[in-house]
């Protein structure tokens, strides 16, 4: 029987690496920004982000997401329809490609980490309204203070400047999740990047 936990921080990195371990399929909610809820298998715990392979609501796969723990409000582990998701997988012979020591203690690293493994990444950034903001695209230059995003508008069309973003903006990274990839076959590769100041991002 799955398990539900609710809790802040205490204890959470414990059963998450636990999930990892056995390669438990769990699902977690971050109540306080979301209303959905991700389901997945952990590839790794850091001190403040956990990296999670998610399955999307159509059993396919759906990227990677490094979110940071005190995000989360509950995680049910094993997710209660583990064993079906699991044989839906099995059949359609999707498996699980979680990275090798992706760097988990620092955004900045792991900002550099998901720019090197893909063409786009998504930058979820922390905003008044207490929900999160995604922006699309490509990482351009990292700096002390942040990075530079060469931006995808949701309409496919490559920014020619990029947006600057502080490391303390940003809350979750996605890699390879389908909506992003749509958005870099459409749009193709990005074109070079015109001198100027920081653009405003467009958010998706």
């Amino acid at each position: 029987m799955a398990k539900i936990l609710e809790f802040k921080t205490t204890g959470l990195r414990a059963q998450l690496r636990e999930a990892q371990q056995q390669q438990t399929m769990v699902r977690l909610w971050r109540g306080e920004l979301e209303h959905g809820s991700f389901c997945g298998y952990v590839g790794g715990v850091g001190s403040e982000f956990v990296l999670l392979w998610v399955l999307g609501d159509g059993i396919t796969e759906d990227g990677i997401y490094v979110m940071r723990h005190r995000d989360i409000t509950e995680l049910e582990s094993p997710e209660r329809h583990h064993v079906f998701m699991a044989k839906a997988l099995a059949l359609k012979g999707i498996v699980p490609q979680l990275p090798r020591s992706f760097p988990l203690d620092s955004i900045r690293e792991a900002v550099q980490a998901a720019g090197a493994m893909a063409q786009v990444i998504g930058v979820h950034v922390d905003t008044e309204e207490e929900e999160e903001v995604c922006y699309i695209g490509h990482l351009a230059h990292v700096e002390d203070d942040g990075f530079y995003l060469q931006e995808l508008s949701p309409d496919a069309e490559w920014m020619r400047q990029a947006s600057f973003f502080a490391w303390d903006e940003v809350s979750t990274l996605s890699i390879g999740d389908s909506y992003a990839q749509a958005l870099l076959a459409v749009a193709g590769p990005a074109p070079a990047l015109e001198p100027g100041d920081a653009g405003i991002g467009h958010m998706h």
